[in-house]
């Protein structure tokens, strides 16, 4: 394995390879299997980082990827646990020398360079990943969009030279080197453009939540030192204006989208932004994107850890290019000149998933973006998708649990006949799909049931989806169930699972047609490799990565770098998983507490409980619920009087419970006077509460949207709390399964033979 330190590349160096949303899928949407099913004559067209070891072996990584078990230094139980102990972090580097990793935004880091195969590959920067692009691709559509009822475009060349230009307009707006360019806004040329020109310019290319509160992008601002923030609209305008005399660094802002409702000194609107730069000299920029090295930072992606406290994920030139060209090998993209890739760019640009798909791997093979409208969670995605006809699609759980919750509702209201011939069809598909699955993708005899049901029915639900062009269909950025795989799997609808983190610039396994499991997220993109931690008798261990996709550091936070990587490299995930027997990768829990939601959203639970119970001094504990989930809710306890003896909780409320109740006019003394909303006076207390904590959220994602006071206290004897007295969240989980289910029951359609699929 060679560790490389990267010299300025030639710019003529050519590239080597050829909240909870409402509303979606709305009753216009012709997705139902009744109104497929009586169109049978039809057909459409085509058919898809926590605690932390084992030596790194010296020379062998290849084009194939390679997974790493490691032997557990005595195995006391069979339970998902990872021993807390910690290989010794990577050691700091010599001074001029540099290392694996850095938390510096203007050093480099060794690459993490194979002997042969991908791993080997020609390190790039993100200039000479897109000049390539337009030698090969030039003429072809880059980006599309709608302006009202007109389609706008740029090919590939007028792209490129787009981003020059905003990359012109930023030196003169005085970008600094290694200074971050924050784009604030929803999916649009102008956010792609910005984000390159940006990269181009020397500085980094900072991406926003949209639903960020104005405290939340003032952090993120001042911690990349931006001097550039570009916003979409008055909206997300007011958000920076709000804390703009807190940016020190701060030089201009763009707004990119609507009319300017004022004229302030340096703000300017897009086309003025533009104007900056168009007669601007190429020799300062061109000296800039000459001295850039693929083992510079470029970008940065902000992540929440366990504390709460977002970390900017440094991620280099090669760490994108890399990965890039990694992915689209592994899915098997077909270039442009063959025929084009296209996608649908509707995900948050803030997070590297979306960022990845859309730009990245898209660009790598000369594919065409096209961008959905802001409302597309809340009802147009489906519109788009049956304008654009895209050939890979990229969905969050909640988006395929929404598909699948309007079909099944449409479905329910059908006739009994065509309610019986889609229940038959979707028998069909998911048995012969689980079938090709158990046989790896090997060629067998296709049943004749299935290439009517195909011809009936698959085809018919792809083409009201808008994917009937669609091979490759992804979930990914949080768990999906295994319902809503198997729903689209028995539509002839495979979803390919991908697992990563935004440290390891997206990507790590992606499951494919010829190597899919349902539950699993695949094996690795090729030059990866994966070590399972101190593994269990089950073989359950946490889950690590090695490769060109692991990022620089943490920007500016050495101890949380160290913290994610062990002494010999490898990036430990927080994650427990296994491998089976075939080199599927299986996640199997969680070690660190983040939450991720059903829409993708990564939520540290401590903060928002402890507001909680500060906002709210009659609460005990609180524990947050909200994993896989449509939206947060929360479990709370009352104060209450503790048996000397056992420990156990007791019915009466403690001293200062009561005087709370007093105050707030409420007579109870005991829990069971309060808890289930029995006492009117206290419920709204806790409510106003909860919400003065929703309004100081970081975003609709992390607003708790129900909770419930439990009858008894979490305690030790009760099994709630451990030695420590520490929340065993799974404990709680499970105790309370009935509560928490209740929080996220809807109104189910009825379930009757002919629209349920028979149990398996």
């Amino acid at each position: 394995m060679q560790l490389t330190v990267c010299e300025p590349p030639a710019m003529s160096e050519a590239v080597t390879e050829p909240h909870r949303a409402g509303g979606f899928l709305e009753s216009s949407c012709a997705a139902s299997l009744d109104g497929i099913v009586d169109t049978a004559n039809e057909s459409s067209g085509e058919e898809s980082a926590g605690e932390r070891e084992e030596e790194i072996g010296a020379h062998d990584e290849a084009a194939s990827s390679t997974k790493t078990t490691e032997v557990p230094a005595g195995r006391t139980s069979n339970t998902q646990t990872v021993s807390t102990q910690r290989p010794n972090s990577l050691q700091v580097q010599a001074a001029g020398e540099p290392g694996l990793w850095t938390s510096q935004g203007d050093a480099e880091v060794k690459l993490r360079m194979g002997d042969s195969g991908l791993a080997a590959e020609t390190p790039l920067t993100v200039n000479q990943m897109f000049t390539s692009a337009v030698e090969r691709f030039g003429d072809h559509t880059a980006l599309s969009w709608k302006e009202g009822e007109q389609q706008k475009s740029l090919n590939y060349k007028e792209y490129y030279q787009t981003c020059r230009t905003a990359a012109k307009s930023f030196l003169k707006l005085g970008l600094q080197r290694y200074h971050g360019v924050g784009i604030l806004g929803f999916n649009s040329s102008e956010w792609f453009i910005s984000d390159i020109a940006a990269i181009l310019a020397g500085g980094f290319a900072v991406g926003i939540y949209t639903t960020n509160s104005p405290e939340a992008c003032q952090y993120v601002a001042e911690n990349c030192k931006a001097n550039i923030i570009v916003v979409e609209n008055q909206k997300q305008l007011q958000k920076i204006l709000q804390v703009e005399d807190k940016l020190p660094h701060l030089k201009a802002i763009i707004q990119y989208k609507d009319a300017l409702k004022e004229k302030r000194p340096n703000l300017y609107t897009w086309a003025e932004f533009m104007e900056l730069g168009r007669d601007e000299p190429d020799a300062p920029l061109d000296a800039i994107v000459s001295s850039q090295k693929p083992n510079q930072c470029c970008t940065l992606i902000y992540t929440s850890g366990t504390t709460g406290q977002p970390k900017g994920v440094m991620l280099s030139h090669d760490n994108i290019t890399w990965t890039a060209l990694s992915t689209c090998r592994h899915v098997r993209l077909t270039d442009a000149t063959i025929s084009q890739e296209v996608v649908v760019s509707y995900l948050p640009l803030s997070h590297i998933a979306a960022q990845m798909v859309d730009i990245w791997v898209t660009m790598r093979v000369g594919g065409a973006t096209y961008f959905a409208q802001p409302d597309a969670l809340k009802g147009s995605l489906v519109n788009t998708l049956k304008e654009v006809r895209p050939t890979a699609f990229m969905g969050v759980p909640r988006v395929w649990e929404k598909m699948q919750e309007k079909m099944k509702s449409v479905g329910a209201k059908s006739s009994t006949v065509r309610r019986k011939i889609a229940v038959w069809a979707k028998d069909v598909g998911l048995q012969t799909n689980l079938t090709k699955m158990n046989q790896s993708g090997a060629a067998g005899r296709t049943p004749l049931s299935y290439k009517l049901a195909k011809k009936i029915v698959f085809k018919k639900v792809r083409k009201a989806l808008g994917l009937d062009r669609c091979t490759k269909c992804y979930t990914g950025a949080a768990p999906i169930t295994k319902d809503t795989l198997e729903f689209f799997l028995s539509l002839d609808i495979p979803l390919f699972e991908l697992y990563g983190m935004s440290e390891t610039t997206g990507p790590h396994t992606i499951s494919i047609p010829e190597a899919f499991k349902i539950t699993s997220c695949g094996k690795e993109i090729p030059g990866c490799k994966t070590k399972l931690h101190n593994p269990d008798e089950e073989g359950n261990g946490e889950i690590c990565f090695w490769g060109r996709h692991v990022f620089m550091g943490y920007l500016n936070m050495a101890e949380k770098t160290e913290e994610a990587l062990d002494a010999e490299g490898w990036l430990h995930s927080g994650d427990l998983g296994k491998h089976d027997e075939n080199g599927f990768l299986f996640i199997t829990g969680r070690i660190k507490e983040l939450i991720i939601t059903a829409g993708g959203e990564n939520i540290p639970p401590v903060p928002i409980e402890d507001a909680v119970k500060e906002a709210v001094p009659l609460i005990s504990n609180a524990m947050l619920i909200g994993d896989k989930k449509k939206f947060l809710s929360m479990l709370l306890t009352i104060k209450c009087q503790v048996n000397a003896d056992s420990g156990e909780p007791e019915d009466e409320l403690t001293p200062e419970a009561v005087e709370l109740c007093r105050r707030l006019g409420s007579n109870a003394t005991r829990v069971s006077e309060v808890t289930g909303g029995r006492d009117r006076l206290v419920h709204a207390a806790i409510q106003e509460g909860i919400n003065r904590v929703n309004e100081k959220a970081c975003s609709n994602a992390q607003r708790i949207q129900k909770w419930i006071t439990l009858d008894r206290d979490f305690s030790l004897p009760g099994g709630e709390l451990g030695p420590t007295m520490k929340l065993k969240r799974p404990v709680v989980v499970k105790m309370y399964k009935e509560q928490i289910e209740n929080f996220y029951k809807e109104l189910a359609t009825p379930t009757t033979p002919d629209n349920s699929l028979p149990p398996k």
